[in-house]
Parts: C-alpha cells; structure tokens; sequence
C-alpha cells in the first residue's frame, strides 16, 4: 500500500512570536488576549516594535491547514501545502521551514516585478505576557489573495485527500480556487473536504458554503455553531440532519463534549480526552489532523474519530499549534492502529 498523500490550501500565516509585559502591551495599544485584524501600516509597525523590544523573537509557520498538514505529515504521510508569500524574509523562512518539516510548499514566494505590487506576507504578531496570555495581532496579507492561477492540476497527481480551510472562501478567488482544486482532486481519484473555519466567515457565504458542502465535498468539519450558523437553525440535530443528506461525511465538534461523525446511515460518537489545558491554539486543526490521518489510511470512522481527539489533547496540552511528538504511540495502546 503506498503512502496516502494529502494536499491542503489554506492562509500561509508566519506566526512572530515574542515574549513582552503589559505595560508593553498598553504601550503598544494592544487589547491583551484577543486576535485581532490589523492592516499593513499597523502589521508593520507592531513588527518593528516586537523587535526592538525583545531578542527572543521567534518565527513559526502557521495557519489552520498548514498546522493541520504538519501534524498529518508527524503520523507519516505525504503532504503538499498550496498558500500564498511574498519572497520577503518572512515569505521565505515560511516556505523553507515548511519544506524542512517535510510538507512541500507547492507555490514559489511571489517576486514582485516592481517594488509595491504585492502585498507582504501574512502574518500574526504574537505578544506573550508573563502569565501566559497571547495577545495576536494577524495580518492577511498577500496569503488573502491565493486564486484559481496558484492551483496546478499537474500537483495532484496522486492525491488521495484534499483539505480545505473556510477562511479562504471570503473572496471570489478563493472561492475560484478551491473549485479547481476539487475537480483536480476528483480526478485524481482522491476526497475533497473542507472546515467550515468560523461561524461568522459561514453567516457571510451562507449559500456558496450550502452549495459546496451539498455539491463537491466528500466531508465537511465543524463545530457546532458552525453546522448551526449554516442551516440557520438552533437545534443541532436538525442541522446534522440536513448536513447528512447534503454530505457523505459529516464531522461535528462540541467544545470538549464527545465529538459526532456521520458517514451516510453510520453515526458514531468520538470521546474526548479531557485535560486542562495549556494552550487551546490548533485544537480544531490538530483534530483535523488526526481525523485525516484515520480516514486516509482506512480506519473505521468511530477510530478516526477517537484519532482526532487523541491528537488534539496532544496539542493543548502544551504551548503552540503543532504537535510536539508522534502521537502514534498514543493510537497503538489504544488499539487503532
């Protein structure tokens, strides 16, 4: 059997991360423990300031499906990432940290042919208080402009699985985009899903997010507001079932109540490993991650499922949206794989 093969689009986000105190952060303006949307002049500005404040600057690749890539990547399959950088030296630490942990990036870092003509690379700037509170500070960038021309049919030759992340359906190209790459995935062979991403990203594209999830994806995740938001409905099982009969496969997560996967008359529920946690970032993504990985390799849906909590336990359980380890260990004593 060869190794599945996944490939993700998604926002290529550089995560700049660095240590500070609230008297920076009152300074600086910043509202401690949200994310928040800023716009270049300000990412700019913030960027500057984090350095001059601090040594300790750190730079991660995120983003939710390049997170999720990197967990599907630590339980040994094949991954491709298809986003968005300029070659600036964000742009280009994300793509090359992104193929030294072994997901290619597909698409090279956008050279502008004049100075000004492409905007940066997305970024979140992350400010770290002493009690462990994140304040993000996320700006979209050039990531926001990904379109039909970055998806290359040739790329998924192979594909078994196509994952998609919501965010990116709030402009035409995006929308454009993924379509390609569904049929391109199709063709191939492979499964095209997609997480619906944010309850408020599914208010402004009700319909066109009605019409993928009932037209060409093979599954869709969400959690409950998400499912509840796209059928417009208050009753999470009458949303279920109107997502059952759009969906071949349907995946709903309960903020810490046992997770619900449907897959045609099936119905399984998933246990949640529950912990307190240290760092909520990437739960949904490192689920996915985990759900993915069962799915592809052929397991059982109500296993895949018990995968996806397992992995996101894994990363709340500490500091950062990616797992630390290989949780196939943690899959082996419990006998899914």
């Amino acid at each position: 059997m060869t190794t599945p093969y996944v490939i993700g689009i998604g926002n290529a986000i550089m995560d700049v991360i660095a240590p500070t105190t609230d008297q920076a952060l009152a300074r600086l303006g910043i509202e401690k423990g949200i994310m928040q949307l800023i716009d270049r002049d300000r990412a700019e500005g913030l960027t500057a300031a984090q350095a001059a404040d601090s040594a300790a600057v750190r730079l991660a690749p995120g983003g939710s499906v390049a997170n999720t890539l990197a967990g599907i990547g630590m339980l040994g399959l094949r991954t491709a990432f298809i986003g968005r950088v300029a070659a600036d030296p964000l742009g280009l630490s994300y793509a090359e940290q992104t193929e030294a942990a072994g997901t290619v990036f597909v698409n090279p870092p956008v050279n502008p042919p004049v100075a000004g003509e492409v905007e940066p690379t997305s970024r979140s700037i992350i400010f770290v208080t002493p009690d462990g509170e994140r304040s993000m500070n996320t700006y979209l960038g050039i990531s926001a402009e990904l379109g039909e021309s970055d998806v290359n049919p040739a790329v998924f030759s192979g594909a078994d699985w196509l994952f998609l992340e919501g965010y990116l359906f709030d402009k035409d190209a995006g929308k454009a985009a993924f379509l390609r790459a569904t049929e391109a995935c199709h063709a191939a062979g492979g499964q095209a899903g997609i997480a619906l991403s944010d309850p408020f990203c599914v208010d402004r594209h009700r319909g066109d997010f009605r019409k993928l999830v009932a037209g060409p994806m093979d599954y869709v995740i969400g959690n409950i507001h998400e499912w509840q938001s796209l059928y417009q409905t208050e009753d999470l099982e009458d949303a279920l079932r109107q997502a059952r009969a759009d969906c071949g496969t349907v995946i709903c997560t309960r903020s810490g109540d046992d997770a619900i996967l449907i897959r045609g008359d099936e119905r399984v529920l998933a246990p949640v490993r529950r912990i307190v946690p240290v760092d909520a970032t990437g739960a949904g993504d490192q689920f996915a991650a985990g759900l993915i990985y069962g799915l592809a390799t052929g397991a059982p849906l109500a296993a895949a499922g018990r995968m996806a909590c397992i992995a996101a336990a894994e990363v709340i359980s500490h500091v950062g949206p990616r797992p630390e380890r290989d949780i196939r260990p943690d899959f082996r004593a419990e006998g899914l794989i």
